[in-house]
């Protein structure tokens, strides 16, 4: 939206003269801000899509990296809008005073309601709340701002809105036959380039499809198939990295079987169908918390999460919004469950079990499957601080995670009950992180924390473990650093402790405070020692710079457990070489991107699978 009008139309017209707005006014910018901002969303989806057709790889990472900063641009300038239009008016409170007059809230209240006017008829009326929200706490500081101004519930409702063009389509294999069917379906989505066989690959999958599905549907055959019978595709593809995405169900007798089809590229680059995931698992793990945001277009965001939360229902809508790279409406929607969680729940937030970190202080609340991060005041590492911890965790944010690091949520101004504190968490608290809360009455306010997912700590797990499940969890962690190490991310401290196993049984890496990118560090032999003295010193006898890596080294942290350094050389001996450590980050330099896919390669489709690793990184 252009300012220009109201700088120019009041130019010369002194402060106390400035005219006032009407709340129908300043509701209408809110909303064209929205807009404007949803707009370029779709957009950003759209070349992904010419992106994936011409393999254009790095240009569809750096598009990912660039979304997750539009919220936060389109709110800043949304408000550097209102600025100037409520600037020396009576609208906004002066510095001076300590709260809104009742003239004040009136008319924030007012804008509010010709807001929620606005959005009959509007096709993301949820997203358009929450960038409301957004823009009226950046206009109004948290001094100010009450539930009355903000949108707490949602004031439209969003269970059966749709677009012109239908979410989804469906396609009826008992009239016309799987195969054209499923060919029909793949041509739908119009991609420019063509495929390798497309022929060949539909016959494949409608194999693959078939095999499936007489495991999981009657034996009787005349069971097997219902009226119902029908294929029920997303309107649009699904991209991130150097994949596209088919989202669907297969409904038979009512019932639901979710799917997905893997769309890939040939090193001619013609697509083709790489594989179909078949399970609830699949999916979960396709939409996963470790994996970074999807690139698609939609006119109606609340219809994709509906249909998909029809497919995974234990998943929230929150995690879905996230994952479909609307990352602000999954955090406003994450904080409503849990507080919804909060006022259904009796038990008291406590010091997360397992080994302290020199960085955070953790805590959690044991009826709810999250754990809560805060930085400490005084971190005991040299060269770290509040800023430096920051940046890594946004690194993450932005970076793609290979479904190998955990998302978090960041929150600030969290108030939460004092009462649900725990003493041991409260005293905690006033030791480690006394600026980053405050107590006011019978609220703990926590000025700045990160929410993330809790998972089973590595250390605890193998401390239990034995035998098959002790040499996979081992063999996991290596997979882990090599797929991290492939992704241009070195984890810096990798002790068992900062690795974390999901419900799924996937490790996943959760400590971020001394990653770097591999690109940054240099890895060493450690040099042969001049004499048998400086071999028995304490200092080394070779000079360290700050991003030297001494990979023969991590044999003394980690592997100290007879059984853990069976497992660990059988498996992962050269994660101890420099050598393979340098030809990685060579790669990474060069910008060689593996194909690091969310599913395993029995997914692939029989011709598709290979058994070389450098080449395929499968999850």
């Amino acid at each position: 939206m252009n300012a220009m009008p109201f700088a120019s139309d009041h130019s010369i017209i002194e402060p106390a003269q400035r005219p006032m707005p009407s709340p129908e006014h300043v509701a209408s910018m809110i909303l064209q801000g929205f807009n404007r901002h949803y707009s370029l969303f779709r957009y950003s989806a759209q070349r992904a899509k010419v992106l994936f057709e011409s393999a254009h790889w790095h240009g569809i990472q750096q598009l990912s990296r660039e979304r997750i900063e539009y919220y936060d641009m389109r709110v800043r300038e949304c408000a550097a809008l209102l600025g100037p239009v409520l600037k020396n008016t009576a609208l906004t409170p002066s510095s001076n005073e300590q709260e809104l007059s009742p003239e004040q809230q009136q008319f924030w209240q007012q804008v509010k309601r010709e807001f929620a006017h606005s959005l009959a008829g509007h096709k993301q009326p949820e997203c358009a709340e929450t960038f409301f929200n957004s823009v009226s706490c950046r206009v109004l500081s948290r001094t100010y701002f009450n539930n009355d101004f903000l949108f707490v519930r949602p004031a439209i409702a969003t269970e059966y809105i749709d677009s012109a063009l239908p979410s989804y389509r469906s396609y009826y294999p008992l009239d016309t036959g799987l195969i054209p069917a499923l060919t029909q379906m793949i041509t739908d989505f119009g991609l420019a380039s063509p495929f390798a066989d497309l022929p060949s690959d539909v016959r494949l999958l409608a194999r693959r499809a078939i095999h499936v599905l007489r495991q999981r549907l009657p034996r009787d055959p005349g069971l097997r198939i219902g009226p119902d019978c029908q294929i029920q595709v997303l309107n649009t593809l699904f991209f991130r990295n150097k994949g596209a995405y088919i989202v669907g169900r297969f409904i038979n007798h009512t019932t639901i079987h979710p799917f997905a089809i893997a769309l890939t590229h040939t090193p001619s680059h013609h697509i083709e169908i790489d594989a179909l995931l078949d399970s609830a698992d699949d999916l979960s793990t396709l939409f996963s918390f470790t994996r970074a945001y999807f690139l698609v277009d939609m006119e109606v965001p609340s219809a994709y999460v509906h249909f998909l939360q029809s497919l995974l229902p234990r998943k929230s809508a929150a995690e879905f919004y996230n994952a479909i790279g609307l990352q602000k409406q999954g955090k406003n929607l994450f904080y409503r469950d849990f507080l919804h969680h909060l006022g259904h729940s009796s038990d008291l937030f406590q010091l997360a079990p397992g080994i302290k970190g020199m960085v955070m202080t953790v805590f959690t609340l044991p009826s709810y499957p999250y754990v809560f991060k805060m930085i400490r005041d005084t971190i005991a590492k040299d060269g770290m601080d509040h800023a430096t911890v920051k940046s890594r965790y946004l690194l993450v944010k932005k970076h793609d995670r290979a479904g190998r690091m955990a998302d978090t949520w960041e929150y600030s101004q969290v108030a939460l009950p004092k009462r649900r504190f725990s003493p041991a968490l409260l005293e905690e608290l006033r030791q480690e992180v006394p600026s980053q809360i405050e107590e006011t009455g019978d609220l703990i306010v926590l000025r700045h924390v990160y929410i993330e997912r809790r998972m089973l700590p590595l250390n605890i797990y193998l401390s239990r473990a034995s035998g098959t499940a002790l040499e996979m969890a081992v063999k996991q962690y290596g997979e882990a650093i090599r797929e991290l190490a492939a992704n241009n991310i070195f984890p810096g401290d990798m002790l068992y402790k900062n690795f974390g196993l999901t419900r799924l049984g996937r490790l996943v890496f959760y400590d971020y405070d001394e990653i770097q990118t591999m690109t940054e560090m240099n890895f060493r032999h450690i040099p042969p020692a001049p004499n048998e003295e400086a071999e028995l010193a304490s200092e080394p006898w070779y000079p360290i710079g700050p991003n030297d890596v001494f990979p023969e080294e991590f044999r003394w942290f980690l592997l100290g457990d007879r059984r853990i350094r069976e497992a660990f050389m059988k498996y992962h001996a050269e994660l101890l070489n420099a050598d393979w450590w340098n030809a990685c980050r060579d790669r990474v330099a060069q910008g060689r991107l593996e194909n690091i896919y969310p599913y395993d390669l029995s997914k692939r489709l029989p011709h598709r699978r290979v058994a070389n690793p450098t080449t395929v990184i499968p999850h």
